[in-house]
């Protein structure tokens, strides 16, 4: 019996399905079957009532599977102890990131990371949709706002201003708003989450918020595909300036009534449980204050940005 066969029956017992373990773990279903053998041999008993449709744990398998839970997190802590004081950097990085953050900006960044610490692995997660950690198989996820489960845990990189943006082409068709109350008129870019599209935009100025409910003909679940849309010419939109920022500082997008803040948001860094923040996080967390900072500072000093 291997320790590796341990997190396999883990799994097994998670799925109910030897071949959906087998794929989580990104393993054969062979190997997989031959794991769940190996551990029901070493012990003498079945873990497991086998039928020709289901699975399900055997009174052995329920007495047995907290201890070994228990166990393995006790091994994984002690290992990961051992790490943490002599600050190693190694193992595999699932990381969970938006889209077009995540593709844009963070991807060429990790690369970056990865070539100052060879022993690193990625696993990159990229999507826009809410994160379910232990569904969906990663360590950490970098995301905007800040965490509203208090069991997990995190660190704030930055401050995010928002930005209503287009193209001067679009601006000059369409007229350039100088008012909220403008852009009535104008063909709104759409972020959805969870079939709520996000038309009603709010700016702030000397303490006064203006909220308009917009007007458009295009919305996405991707931020990507709403930013490209905006590149296009398609319409108006409110990113955040780090999606943003290259398409700004090479002049595809202009910042739009730079004067009316649209909504601020946090970037942070969430991770499910101490255990998950390892020296690569920590690294990593520092890695991405500093770049984000260096963005935001070409944004104000180019004048594209007002100091947030």
């Amino acid at each position: 019996m291997l320790l590796q066969d341990l997190q396999v029956i883990l799994k097994v017992a998670e799925f109910r399905s030897i071949t959906a373990a087998a794929a989580s773990l990104d393993m054969r279903t062979a190997t997989a079957s031959a794991a769940v053998k190996r551990v029901e041999q070493s012990l003498g008993v079945d873990l497991f009532i086998r039928t020709t449709r289901h699975l399900r744990l055997s009174s052995a398998g329920e007495r047995y599977l907290p201890n070994c839970e228990q166990a393995l997190q006790m091994l994984e802590q002690a290992q990961q102890n051992v790490k943490d004081d002599l600050d190693i950097v190694d193992g595999e990085l699932r990381i969970a990131l938006s889209s077009d953050l995540g593709r844009n900006l963070v991807i060429p960044w990790l690369d970056e990371f990865m070539e100052n610490y060879p022993s690193l692995s990625l696993r990159a997660h990229i999507s826009d949709s809410n994160i379910d950690f232990y569904r969906d198989s990663v360590d950490i996820a970098l995301r905007y706002g800040s965490p509203t489960d208090a069991n997990l845990y995190g660190f704030k990189i930055c401050d995010v201003p928002g930005i209503l943006c287009a193209t001067q082409q679009y601006l000059q068709q369409h007229g350039t708003p100088k008012h909220p109350h403008d852009l009535v008129s104008h063909n709104g870019l759409f972020y959805q989450l969870h079939d709520i599209i996000n038309n009603v935009w709010k700016f702030n100025k000397d303490d006064k918020e203006y909220k308009i409910k917009m007007t458009g003909n295009r919305a996405s679940n991707d931020g990507d595909l709403v930013r490209r849309w905006c590149v296009a010419g398609k319409g108006i939109a409110v990113k955040s300036c780090l999606d943003v920022a290259a398409d700004l500082l090479e002049g595809r997008l202009v910042n739009v009534m730079p004067e009316f803040q649209p909504r601020v948001t946090e970037l942070w860094i969430i991770c499910p449980s101490r255990q998950s923040i390892t020296p690569a996080v920590r690294m990593l967390r520092d890695m991405m204050k500093y770049k984000c900072e260096e963005v935001i500072n070409d944004l104000v000093e180019s004048g594209l940005l007002n100091n947030p």
